[in-house]
């Protein structure tokens, strides 16, 4: 599903350039849960933006499902991000005054989906939020948001989910809450890559790769996961 070879990128601000990923190669298949780590300044936060079509590499190549991103245009990476992407932030990223249906349904709006509304509502059901459609941000809880976000990563029935520190915000049970709702969705075969610098988050993964300074220091599979 993703092929990513001698993957570099180096920003550069005309004084200073700045290496913040050293030739990165790595796959991952279809319906796999893998943790990426590592420290500030490890390159993670770098690797997430072009896996998810939000930054081009330098040097190196990037496929997603047989795609070939590095020659897409702008209008196509766009394309991409809203078709085969679904993203969950740390900060939720609603829509403060929309309702959790619409917050749902933005992906669907952008991408002009018929029958948007159904398949939105669909999309909060599957985590156990249909109850609360009509509800807005201030109305709900921390655990309730980020399972608004995941509906929403979810609702085009993306190839894969970026979530970026998706327990971030939240304390530690609705964190487990939150991990546990993922566990849900890999085993339905979602292909799962989460961003965190926590280890027990990482390790209810089913693979780590670890980076430090660009580059990846460790690519495990783990013999067991726990919820």
């Amino acid at each position: 599903m993703i092929s990513i070879e001698n993957l570099s990128k180096i920003y550069d601000s005309g004084t200073l350039s700045v290496t913040a990923l050293k030739e990165v190669s790595f796959q991952i298949d279809k319906g796999e849960f893998v943790a990426i780590m590592g420290p500030s300044g490890s390159g993670k936060s770098t690797l997430m933006n072009l896996l998810g079509c939000l930054d081009l590499p330098t040097a190196g190549k990037y496929e997603l499902e047989g795609l070939d991103i590095g020659n897409l245009k702008a209008n196509q990476l766009a394309e991409v991000r809203n078709r085969r992407i679904g993203f969950v932030f740390q900060s939720f990223n609603l829509l403060p005054r929309a309702t959790a249906l619409e917050n749902t349904e933005l992906p669907l709006l952008y991408g002009r989906v018929k029958n948007s509304t159904e398949i939105a509502m669909q999309a909060l059901e599957r985590v156990g939020l249909k109850h609360r459609a009509k509800h807005k941000p201030t109305e709900l809880s921390g655990g309730e948001k980020q399972r608004v976000a995941i509906a929403r990563a979810l609702v085009n029935q993306p190839a894969i989910i970026l979530a970026d520190e998706p327990t971030g915000n939240l304390d530690s049970v609705t964190g487990e809450e939150i991990m546990s709702l993922f566990h849900e969705l890999n085993e339905q075969k979602v292909t799962l890559i989460i961003v965190t610098h926590e280890e027990e988050i990482a390790r209810q993964a089913k693979r780590i790769i670890k980076m430090k300074d660009g580059k990846i220091t460790q690519d495990k599979i783990l013999e067991e996961t726990s919820c």
